[in-house]
């Protein structure tokens, strides 16, 4: 019966051969291993036993076997794991990195560089008369401009730079006690010194004590100090001497608590500087009330010649 079927009977075998139990087969397989060694002249020393390497292997269940034969996928599943990605590396001479300078950005100045690269030169009339010029072209008519422009008679020594406050008011007011003695109306003041702060004002009062006398200061400015207590201050008793920022002063003007009808000498702190080297019109605040102030009845008295401006 087998020579009539043409092929191996253990292969295609009925359905009966083919439920046999899979350790059968596992056992016949071995015994046609063993059969082959011998042939080949391999010894059972010179090669472990493969029953025994069979046996260490789990035993896989005929359904998967069958699956594993009918999947058309699986060789193509194995090769995909097997696959192994190459990468060709390519030789990159690097070029060697020219080091480009970077232009520094250049700072711009400040008015406080500016200020602190040029020499402090001593005031002079023409400064403020150029000052007072440029403000009125914008604010004033031709004929406004002429009639409240100041003459250089209108101007005392200006300060060299070398003088404290008591020494620059000797200097440009000798008649200073008799002054002082013809002086008795309230709301008014003989002399008065413009700073550009409250602080600068404290230290102007401390260096009036070898000028002043008998004289009372009165401090002018609006920081820690009310318009009402000032005005009062103004009104109750006679002041000779008034220091203050521009801004406070214009608002008592303003308010008729400050008459000029008194005022002698109108004196300018324009050569000190601050922290930032900055004068007094070099700040736009201070300068814009600075303007106000004179146009405040200051530069008609200085044309009729009864007030002198003075740059300490």
């Amino acid at each position: 019966m087998g020579d009539d079927l043409g092929e191996e009977w253990w292969i295609h075998g009925d359905n009966s051969e083919r439920r046999q139990s899979w350790p059968m087969r596992r056992m016949f397989r071995g015994h046609r291993r063993d059969k082959s060694l011998s042939v080949a002249g391999v010894s059972d020393g010179d090669e472990d036993d493969p029953v025994d390497t069979e046996d260490k292997k789990e035993p896989e269940h005929p359904g998967r076997a069958k699956k594993r034969k009918n999947d058309p996928a699986g060789p193509q599943r194995k090769a995909k794991k097997n696959k192994t990605e190459c990468f060709i590396t390519k030789d990159v001479t690097e070029e060697p990195q020219t080091s480009k300078t970077k232009k520094r950005r250049k700072k711009k100045k400040t008015i406080t560089d500016v200020l602190a690269a040029s020499e402090s030169k001593p005031a002079s009339p023409a400064e403020l008369q150029k000052l007072l010029q440029a403000h009125l072209s914008t604010t004033c008519s031709v004929i406004e401009q002429d009639e409240l422009s100041l003459q250089d008679s209108s101007f005392l020594t200006s300060n060299d730079l070398t003088h404290s406050l008591s020494s620059y008011l000797k200097e440009v007011c000798p008649k200073w006690a008799k002054l002082q003695k013809h002086h008795t109306a309230t709301r008014s003041l003989v002399i008065v010194i413009v700073c550009s702060s409250a602080l600068r004002t404290i230290e102007l009062i401390k260096q009036l004590t070898a000028f002043k006398g008998g004289a009372k200061v009165l401090k002018l400015f609006a920081k820690h100090i009310k318009l009402k207590e000032q005005l009062d201050q103004l009104g109750k008793g006679v002041a000779h001497i008034g220091v203050g920022t521009p801004a406070r002063l214009s608002t008592l003007i303003d308010r008729e608590g400050l008459s000029l009808d008194s005022l002698r000498y109108l004196v300018l702190d324009w050569n000190w500087r601050d922290q930032k080297q900055r004068r007094m019109v070099d700040v736009p605040e201070v300068k814009s009330e600075l303007l106000k102030l004179l146009e405040c009845g200051v530069l008609q008295r200085c044309r009729e010649g009864t007030v002198k401006i003075g740059l300490f």
